[in-house]
């Protein structure tokens, strides 16, 4: 069928009789074109690039994770990739179209129908139907997020893209007059180590004796030295923005491609340079609401905590989450601070247990954390202990999930999400997937139940979701939604509730967080200002 007779019908021609279940490859792009022909996407779904994603996580393919990469895996014959291009071409070239070109991209659709089948008989009994069709309602919500997308101030956004250049040279010559690292627009590693050597800064270096200049490592240097923060957000500016990659309708909204399952954990991994939550934080002081809708954000409060309280039952951890400060509670719990101690009465104390744990979900070793809380090895040696000692239930379960993966060469969650271990896994991740694995399958469960709530949800960011509603309506769906994420958090982790957090803003707000408004706030003054020279180099003199 061509698209005027798809436009002309309400519902898909196969879905006639009852009982029938979609079965594609990478289903959310199919969804999405439901969603476009005006079609319901609450339909049975099974999608066999998560299902083939299941089967294969870990594994090298010499193929890949495509439909034809799927094909070669199982040994089934699939299209010539030359030709699979070509058509592509064909189609995102659109029309006008040959009768010809018309035939073969009909014949091309057939084809691919074909290869979906093939692929469905033989990964037919090795998908666990209930949990396959589960994830299938996540591709549903996937469609709807894709389709609707996150409300960006276009105009701004034109504004900042048009005179990019411009404020990139402003912003390199003001941040980085205290550094003196960049030379012609680019960071230049000999003169970052002079001014090292002029602050006597100790930074961190690889085996080789090459500075570490990765994001982490300025991050955890930043809380050492902050004079070296403003650097590190002007690295982060410079290298991430990509105007051109953004992707923004001419109707001021971000939509792409949210690539569900992308991540060996489960997690989505949609392009840090198309979303607009991958860009810088200030940068997310784009996002606004329209006149007369509002935004919500939710997310889970200390999920991955949480997550590992309850999977591994330890008692000490529970209490310390349902006290609503893990971090605080944990120093109390290994006797650093009294009982009644505060946020407010042991910042500082309440800083170090927070790394601690952070470090300890994030496998970080004690010179790690030394770095981070910028104190001697034997101060983070000592935090340490005091986690295995508080949470020894913890790591004896942490100890029996890393013995079981060794000897089965296999990670499993709840809901059947699976990883095959490579040799050379990295002990850390071992750790760490379960946790991560189960943050994920928490979240798809929410976005199913926010959606079938009919609540129009924008994205999904991590531990977290942002929904739209209009602002008579943000409250009652947001506290939907909220109840909704605290329902998902019991059903995953048996009856165990994880809390959330919840912003609202309405038109004017902007998204930004107290660290990233003061940088954003410098952007739009440079902004300004560049503008500013534009119009006085444009008037003519008299």
């Amino acid at each position: 069928m061509w698209h005027d007779e798809l436009y002309s019908l309400t519902s898909p021609p196969f879905f006639d009789e009852l009982g029938v279940t979609l079965a594609a490859f990478f289903a959310p792009a199919e969804l999405a074109c439901f969603r476009a022909l005006g079609w319901s996407t609450d339909v049975p779904v099974i999608d066999l690039y998560a299902e083939f994603r299941i089967l294969s996580n870990g594994l090298e393919l010499p193929g890949g994770r495509s439909l034809l990469g799927a094909l070669q895996y199982f040994g089934r014959p699939g299209l010539n990739i030359a030709h699979k291009e070509a058509m592509r071409q064909l189609a995102l070239r659109g029309e006008p179209y040959t009768d010809k070109e018309r035939a073969s991209l009909l014949a091309y659709c057939a084809e691919d129908v074909e290869m979906t089948l093939s692929l469905l008989s033989v990964m037919v009994n090795l998908i666990d139907v209930p949990r396959a069709l589960l994830r299938g309602r996540f591709c549903s919500a996937i469609a709807d997020m894709e389709t609707h997308g996150t409300p960006i101030d276009l105009a701004t956004l034109d504004r900042l893209r048009s005179n990019w250049a411009a404020i990139k040279d402003l912003l390199t010559v003001q941040w980085d007059r205290a550094f003196q690292v960049y030379e012609d627009g680019h960071f230049k590693e000999e003169l970052f180590e002079a001014y090292l050597l002029r602050q006597q800064i100790a930074w961190p270096r690889h085996p080789s004796g090459r500075l570490k200049l990765d994001d982490d490592t300025f991050k955890d240097m930043g809380r050492v030295h902050p004079q070296v923060k403003p650097l590190r957000y002007l690295r982060e500016c410079l290298s991430k923005l990509r105007f051109g990659s953004i992707q923004v309708g001419q109707d001021g909204r971000n939509r792409c491609m949210l690539s569900p399952f992308g991540a060996s954990t489960g997690r989505n991994t949609p392009s840090s340079s198309r979303f607009i939550f991958g860009w810088p934080k200030w940068a997310r002081g784009l996002i606004q609401p329209k006149p007369g809708r509002s935004l919500c954000y939710i997310d889970y409060s200390q999920q991955e905590f949480g997550i590992a309280a309850a999977l591994s039952g330890d008692t000490n951890m529970i209490a310390a989450y349902r006290s609503g400060d893990p971090y605080l509670q944990f120093a109390i719990q290994a006797g650093a601070v009294p009982k009644d101690a505060t946020k407010g009465s042991h910042p500082n104390e309440r800083a170090q247990f927070k790394a601690c744990v952070l470090a300890v979900q994030y496998g970080m070793g004690e010179d790690s954390l030394a770095l981070r809380i910028g104190e001697p090895v034997i101060r983070a040696r000592q935090l340490l202990n005091h986690h295995r000692r508080v949470y020894r239930r913890f790591w004896e379960w942490s100890d029996a999930v890393f013995n079981s993966a060794v000897a089965s060469n296999e990670l499993h969650t709840i809901y059947g999400w699976r990883l095959q271990l490579k040799p050379d896994l990295n002990p850390r991740s071992i750790r760490n997937f379960p946790m991560q694995a189960t943050a994920a399958e928490m979240l798809r469960v929410a976005c199913i139940l926010i959606r079938e709530q009919g609540i129009d949800l924008c994205a999904p960011i991590h531990d977290a979701i942002l929904i739209e509603a209009d602002d008579a309506l943000i409250h009652k769906h947001s506290t939907i939604a909220q109840q909704c994420m605290t329902q998902a958090s019991g059903v995953v982790l048996g009856g165990f509730e994880l809390s959330s957090d919840l912003t609202t803003l309405t038109y004017p707000d902007r998204f930004l967080d107290n660290d990233a408004e003061p940088f954003w706030t410098e952007m739009i003054d440079l902004l300004k200002k560049v503008e500013t020279q534009s119009v006085k180099t444009l008037t003519p003199s008299r």
